[in-house]
């Protein structure tokens, strides 16, 4: 069974760029959301097995929403994407629960392997 992905970020483009990557690789992108908020709600309604988080994004930032949904899975997998490459942004993203970090833009061998590694 496909390993089922919910893709979070505000910009539809980036959403659209990972959707691509992954799907093109047997993964199965079950949902899309465009701010934290979104992404809490749709990890509980959709269970996906990996989340790709951005950071910045309006009403909940994505440490926010992974901090959120770790306290409704505490064994989700969230892997953090984002443009800053900012070492404090990183470790944030990593004690707030993520598995891994990729920047923006994406280089679809890095996705891939940020996912591979999130999902075992």
């Amino acid at each position: 069974m496909a390993t089922r992905v919910l893709i979070v970020d505000d910009a539809a483009f980036m959403r659209m760029m990972v959707k691509d990557i992954l799907s093109k690789n047997g993964y199965e992108i079950v949902g899309e959301a465009e701010n934290g908020v979104k992404a809490v709600e749709k990890f509980q309604e959709l269970k996906p097995d990996l989340t790709t988080m951005d950071i910045t994004m309006p009403e909940m930032d994505g440490i926010t929403a992974v901090k959120e949904i770790k306290k409704l899975d505490p064994s989700a997998k969230v892997i953090m994407c984002s443009a800053m490459g900012q070492q404090a942004m990183v470790v944030e993203a990593i004690q707030a629960g993520a598995r891994d970090f990729i920047v923006k833009p994406f280089q679809p061998d890095r996705v891939l392997e940020a996912v591979r590694k999130a999902v075992g």
